[in-house]
């Protein structure tokens, strides 16, 4: 019975905080802008939305994504977009005895608003590609960056291995699709860090520079490497005058 009131009690006050939290970033204002604001404004927020938009992630991964959040942050940060319906928690299927994250089919909604915001703040003369980022938030770059038209009626099935994490993006049709999945026989291999991918991609880091350092491993023709970094250009810089 005590062990039951201790749970209820820590329950009441951890519902209780977040319900305090959500009333102090209300702007009582009808916009959806300012709603949107109040779902996932709080620093770090969308962050942990974007690290959850390849599928169901453990605490302690969340954590790797988001290497500068605190554990207790993060903590409140998944009771309150769990609170809003945004996220929602499930176990693991055995063998794996842990809780997962996962966002809910409309959290899922909200990649769209995270692409516009990511093509709209790379215009930024201020933005630094070369930052660290995470192995997530580099594939929804991708995803974000996408060129059909310079793909055209090319076809590809690219993997990725990124400190023990692996995605495959496969392009055909005018497409990108990225999902979070060990590679079988990819037209090419690209093993390194997030940030030495993007530099890559977007920084305009040599492939053989980065081969040559041993920051990057490719499997597969060093032409379609080069053929890859082509298809996401970013947006032109915005006149800071």
């Amino acid at each position: 019975m005590k062990d039951w009131l201790i749970f209820a009690t820590v329950k009441l006050v951890k519902t209780t905080k977040v319900a305090e939290s959500a009333e102090k970033r209300r702007y009582d204002d009808a916009c959806g802008t300012a709603h949107a604001l109040e779902l996932i404004g709080d620093r770090w927020a969308l962050l942990v939305v974007r690290e959850l938009m390849f599928g169901g992630r453990r605490f302690n991964e969340l954590r790797t994504g988001l290497p500068g959040i605190s554990a207790n942050v993060l903590t409140q940060r998944l009771e309150a977009l769990e609170a809003s319906g945004i996220v929602q928690r499930r176990k693991a299927p055995p063998p794996v005895s842990a809780q997962l994250y996962e966002l809910s089919d409309w959290g899922y909604e909200a990649e769209a608003a995270i692409q516009a915001l990511g093509r709209w703040a790379a215009r930024s003369p201020a933005h630094d590609p070369a930052l660290p980022l995470s192995a997530a938030s580099l594939m929804l770059s991708l995803r974000t960056m996408f060129s059909a038209e310079k793909l055209g009626a090319a076809r590809a099935t690219i993997g990725f291995e990124m400190r023990g994490e692996t995605f495959v993006a496969r392009l055909g049709d005018g497409a990108l699709a990225v999902s979070r999945e060990e590679a079988s026989n990819p037209d090419l291999l690209l093993a390194g860090d997030a940030v030495v991918l993007a530099g890559i991609l977007y920084a305009g880091v040599p492939i053989a520079d980065a081969l040559s350092s041993g920051a990057l491993r490719i499997e597969g023709s060093r032409a379609v490497a080069h053929w890859f970094t082509t298809l996401f250009p970013l947006p032109e810089k915005a006149n800071a005058g």
